[in-house]
């Protein structure tokens, strides 16, 4: 019998933490869509990770069609520049990394040709953000 008591509180723990995660991700992901401005539409996708420390890192693949101008936004926590991201090509080879631009919240860009890219995104260690959910969110420009 205590077993079972001990299961359903581990139970009912674990649904009430991936609540509050979910929780924290929706207002992230809310705060996060200010820069996804109105000369970009958004792609419809909310990439999300929960991030319990600054050592994890998400990865988020996506596919970025030729001749169209981006915007990718990323966000974690209330502020902009606690999130690092890079976008590499399916290679391996590095794109882009906001590491290099003080962390920035976002990076437009133009793809010549149709690519499909892998992006990883971690919280900066040096913000003492502790654990985090990463959001990305990505919008193109309408032709």
């Amino acid at each position: 019998m205590k077993k079972n008591i001990n299961k359903a509180l581990l139970v009912l723990a674990i649904f009430g933490f991936s609540s509050a995660a979910i929780a924290q991700c929706d207002s992230i992901a809310s705060i996060c869509s200010k820069h996804i401005i109105a000369q970009f539409i958004s792609d419809g996708q909310s990439y999300r990770s929960l991030l319990l420390n600054s050592e994890e890192t998400a990865e988020f693949h996506t596919t970025f069609f030729g001749e169209t101008t981006y915007r990718l936004a990323a966000c974690s926590g209330k502020s902009d520049g606690n999130l690092i991201f890079s976008i590499s090509d399916q290679d391996g080879h590095l794109l882009f990394t906001n590491k290099n631009y003080s962390n920035a919240p976002y990076w437009d860009f133009k793809v010549k040709s149709t690519l499909e890219c892998t992006i990883n995104a971690q919280i900066d260690p040096s913000k003492n953000a502790g654990s985090g959910c990463a959001v990305i969110l990505i919008g193109f420009k309408q032709k």
